[in-house]
């Protein structure tokens, strides 16, 4: 085969055919006409790829920080996302909750439009969420004293939220959690299970698992600083799961419903070494497993938990085989009964997002397609947040950035076969 036909390669079995055809086919025509052969061959396969791919920008750039959004679709088909806007993160106390929607049948997302606002306190890390009864729950933390660990866990509700614009709240709350003795006593059981890694400064220094357990016996600090970023899980016995996280504690926790979100309790602790913002995905049995973000020690790998109990308790977070560069995860259970979770596929960085199938309820991802990749690494694209439509389709929306100065929220659209190609 010539360099001319090399430049097409690519990892796709139909052109994996194509090329063996044209390789055939070489010394029986000229070069000009298998060059025809050759654009019109691959013109088709790269068609029928992208009728499986659509992607939008739900606003143009700007020079704003837009980050962590979350999507769901509507009752009526329509969709809808959020995301935190500002000059910065937790330290900028300008940051808001902003969304818009995409009316079902559309293409271009509306204006977007102001969700939540503390004044003078930065809103962050907004999830959306649409339960049994069809209202919409908004989550989302505000920062205090512009430190994460001092964060409050907020949350509003609406039953008129299909109009234009910006859904009409008519519930708005604290979500307090108070874990027990429990809390410091799994911490030390779980990790005297655990392999211990001596991650501490200096040799004068305590030992991380010391230093953690000492802070979960305050029931001050254990009380305070629990983080949303993913959406909750309803399972069939109507139990909401709403995944958090602690920046303070650097591990995760589980709020637990049983009355439909009116009333809370937290989990035992999913201990682990840097483990944080869960996403959970039910098997076959009824188990459950949490695939969190590695803010640990290397190698960067994503972490799980499994929990047999419906969520109160949970095994010791372990490193699954996964690469994760210390970055935001999501994992749904598809309507076929396979898995999907999308996640940065790098060591170290932001300039890549893959996502990744198992027809083996995560055992093994067999199929695995890039959603960006940019190897001038000038880009950053990070926080996926994944759910699929009534009519099958998967969509993945996260924060998409080109320098300081183009930034917005990207959305995805493909099908399952998409990634199979």
């Amino acid at each position: 085969m010539n360099s001319l036909g090399l430049i097409f390669v690519r990892n796709d079995t139909r052109i994996a055919i194509g090329i063996k055809f044209f390789s055939t086919m070489q010394n029986k025509i000229n070069n000009s006409v298998l060059f025809l052969l050759i654009i019109a061959f691959f013109s088709f396969s790269l068609t029928a790829q992208e009728k499986n791919l659509k992607t939008s920008f739900i606003f143009p750039f700007q020079e704003l920080h837009v980050h962590s959004s979350s999507i769901i679709e509507l009752p009526n088909g329509d969709m809808m996302a959020c995301w935190f806007e500002g000059s910065g993160e937790r330290k900028a106390n300008d940051v808001q909750v902003k969304g818009a929607r995409l009316k079902k049948g559309k293409t271009e997302w509306s204006a977007p439009f102001l969700m939540a606002d503390t004044p003078g306190q930065p809103d962050c890390n907004p999830v959306l969420f649409v339960d049994n009864n069809n209202k919409l729950i908004l989550y989302w933390v505000v920062v205090q004293a512009n430190q994460w660990e001092n964060s409050v866990l907020k949350y509003r509700s609406s039953t008129d939220y299909l109009k234009k614009g910006a859904p009409n709240w008519n519930w708005q709350d604290v979500i307090l959690l108070k874990p027990g003795d429990e809390f410091p006593e799994t911490i030390k059981t779980k990790f005297s299970s655990m392999k211990s890694r001596d991650l501490a400064w200096a040799e004068y220094a305590p030992q991380y698992e010391k230093m953690i357990y000492e802070a979960a016996k305050d029931k001050k600090k254990r009380e305070t600083g629990w983080m949303s970023r993913i959406h909750p899980v309803i399972l069939p016995s109507g139990r909401i799961l709403l995944p958090l996280y602690s920046d303070g504690y650097n591990l995760s926790l589980i709020a637990i419903s049983d009355d439909e979100g009116v009333s809370w309790k937290p989990s035992l602790p999913i201990v682990g070494y840097g483990n944080i913002q869960p996403s959970i995905v039910q098997k076959k049995d009824g188990s459950l497993v949490a695939f969190m973000r590695d803010n640990g020690d290397a190698p960067g790998k994503i972490l799980k938990s499994t929990s047999i109990d419906d969520g109160y308790t949970w095994t010791a977070a372990e490193k699954s085989d996964i690469i994760n560069p210390g970055t935001s995860v999501d994992a749904i259970k598809l309507k076929d009964g396979n898995w999907v979770i999308v996640y940065n596929d790098l060591e170290s960085d932001r300039y890549s997002v893959a996502v990744s199938l198992s027809d083996d309820e995560g055992q093994t991802w067999k199929w695995t397609k890039r959603l960006e990749r940019d190897d001038s690494r000038k880009g950053s694209f990070s926080y996926p947040s994944v759910i699929q439509t009534k009519d099958g389709l998967i969509h993945v929306s996260y924060s998409y950035r080109i320098g300081e100065d183009k930034k917005t929220i990207k959305v995805v659209t493909f099908n399952s076969e998409w990634v199979k190609e």
